[in-house]
């Protein structure tokens, strides 16, 4: 059998995909002419017809496959990316879209068909003749649940997984910070015009983002919010109100929607990529912890990268790391794999460093919040000092500022004029005397008041340079409730927990805590009256005040932790001892 000959129907891939292809940079040579059958008719689970195309190299012989189920349609960038990259590096792709989307039959769902379907591809799979029984999987951001999905019940043939930025939890992806939690408003606005309009070509979509670009302002600041987005998409979207309206991930709606227990008991071989700006970056670090836990070959990248840029700008990074994966665990050529379990960007110094797990060792560094001074991190914590407070008025929300977001102001950004503002605190340490490296999970741990019962508390890390420029490292944010918010029986104790992140505070430089009452719109604003988030019609100011001690805690990096190794480009290929 050769892969010329048995595809009577095969072509060339489409011209676009082809011209695209030509413009990215940074790939390995190409070894295989691609063709491409497109248009087939694979039935799901319940008979339903999802479109799938079909990528494979001009060439005798036989190769592995990778399936990709995608809600975002199989034409940009997916063809030239996933469908012609690695069938010119010796792969049979097929790119599958999922129910309702695409041009695919059946109706759409988040989650409820993704392991169905997944094991009806493979049954489809398992009758075609160029189908040699070893599977890879690949994706990102829902393509990733689509992998997890799969991996619940595992099936003999698939061999690897790369899941690039990659969602295992929808709750997780709608309430990031658990239950309970502010909604993530913009993030899930802009990802349902994506959900929705991706597949349906160029032109649709940016109709589709200019048209919600218009509304979010209004949307982000009417009540109630279950109502004011509809004019954003032009009527109501299903999936977005059930979110909205079922906060607790108990409740039945969120059946099957968290695949993440497939890390604790896949066998699979699993490459994580995500980046420090990542909206998903919480839910690969997770992953990777039961992975490890589960003694599963794993590698982890993490590069300086959002959600959106990883597959931009990220690109050649995270090919050649998916790559190298798919070729040690399908093809039987570890060449490519690097001898270090996890690889991390470190801010700051602007560098690549091999690490042998993550976390590495660190030592707990103790910052005490202090009024004094316009707002001071000092090593003890002030006497007989009194709280500090704030006023935090839903009315006029404490605007968000980059971060893990879809948008484009995302990520790293100054934020000197949002800690001008009356609504939010910052302490900040002197100068630097020599460079401080955090690598791991920064926290705050505050004691805490407040009027009302009802607030959320956003604390954010940043670096401060010479010139007095804040930018964003990372981020957490915490809703109170009455029950533990604080008030006639003493403070509260809770605990803010931050992304992780590998940053390095240079010299000269300064370490400063944002404290804040929300992140808007990326967050929904607590209106302050605890009202159901789509039908809430008041707001509510409240008073927040922290009292001492309260401290700020960073994983300072052993001397001992690996340095960098900013030249090596090889994935990690575990020894005999981790198999």
């Amino acid at each position: 059998m050769t892969t010329t000959t048995h595809h009577l129907t095969a072509k060339k891939p489409p011209l676009s995909a082809r011209a695209l292809r030509r413009t990215l940079r940074g790939m390995p040579d190409r070894r295989h002419d691609v063709a491409c059958e497109a248009g087939l008719v694979v039935p799901a689970a319940d008979g339903s017809p999802l479109l799938t195309d079909h990528y494979f190299p001009r060439a005798a012989g036989d190769f592995p496959t990778l399936l990709v189920r995608s809600p975002y349609g199989r034409g940009i960038p997916w063809a030239p990316m996933f469908g012609i990259l690695f069938a010119e590096q010796g792969f049979h792709v097929v790119l599958q879209s999922s129910r309702g989307t695409g041009g695919s039959g059946g109706t759409p769902a988040l989650w409820q068909h993704e392991a169905a379907d997944g094991r009806a591809a493979l049954a489809w799979l398992r009758r075609q003749s160029w189908f040699t029984g070893a599977l890879g999987t690949l994706g990102p951001s829902a393509m990733g649940y689509a992998q997890w999905a799969l991996a619940t019940d595992p099936p003999p043939e698939l061999k690897a997984m790369v899941v690039q930025v990659g969602v295992h939890d929808w709750h997780g992806f709608f309430y990031p910070s658990g239950h309970p939690g502010p909604f993530a408003l913009e993030t899930s606005l802009v990802s349902a015009v994506g959900r929705l309009h991706y597949g349906r070509g160029a032109l649709a979509m940016v109709r589709a983002g200019l048209r919600l670009q218009r509304h979010l302002r209004r949307i982000a600041r009417t009540l109630p919010l279950g109502e004011a987005y509809v004019p954003g998409f032009g009527g109501r979207v299903p999936f977005l109100d059930e979110a909205m309206a079922r906060p607790d991930p108990e409740d039945a709606h969120w059946e099957g929607a968290d695949a993440g227990a497939a890390g604790a008991r896949a066998a699979v071989p699993t490459s994580l990529i995500t980046g420090w700006h990542d909206l998903c970056l919480d839910q690969t670090l997770q992953q990777y912890d039961r992975l490890r836990r589960a003694g599963c070959e794993t590698s982890l990248l993490i590069g300086p990268w959002t959600h959106n840029s990883a597959m931009e700008q990220g690109w050649p990074e995270v090919f050649a790391e998916t790559l190298a994966w798919l070729r040690a665990h399908l093809c039987d050529d570890a060449s490519g794999l690097r001898d270090t379990r996890v690889r991390v960007h470190v801010g700051g110094r602007q560098e690549w460093r091999d690490l042998s797990d993550w976390p590495p060792a660190a030592t707990e560094r103790r910052w005490c919040l202090d009024g004094d001074d316009d707002g001071a991190l000092t090593a003890s914590a002030p006497k007989g000092a009194p709280p500090l407070s704030f006023r935090y008025d839903p009315a006029d929300p404490t605007p968000s500022v980059g971060g893990p977001l879809l948008s484009r102001a995302v990520g790293p950004r100054d934020n000197t004029a949002l800690e001008a503002r009356d609504d939010v605190l910052t302490f900040t340490t002197p100068p630097l005397t020599e460079p401080l490296d955090i690598l791991g999970t920064v926290a705050v741990e505050l004691r805490v008041t407040t009027d009302t019962g009802h607030a959320d508390v956003f604390a954010r890390l940043c670096d401060v340079d010479e010139r007095g420029r804040s930018v964003n490292v990372c981020d957490g944010i915490r809703r109170l409730e009455p029950a533990t918010a604080g008030g006639a029986s003493g403070p509260a104790e809770v605990t803010v927990a931050m992304s992780p992140t590998a940053h390095s505070f240079a010299a000269g430089h300064r370490v400063r805590l944002q404290i804040s009452g929300g992140a808007h719109p990326r967050f929904a604003r607590n209106t302050g009256t605890g009202e159901p988030l789509p039908t809430a019609t008041r707001l509510v100011p409240v008073v927040i005040s922290l009292h001492h001690p309260s401290a700020l805690v960073l994983p300072q990096a052993d001397p001992g932790t690996e340095r960098a190794r900013s030249q090596t480009k090889k994935a990690f290929m575990p020894s005999t001892s981790d198999r």
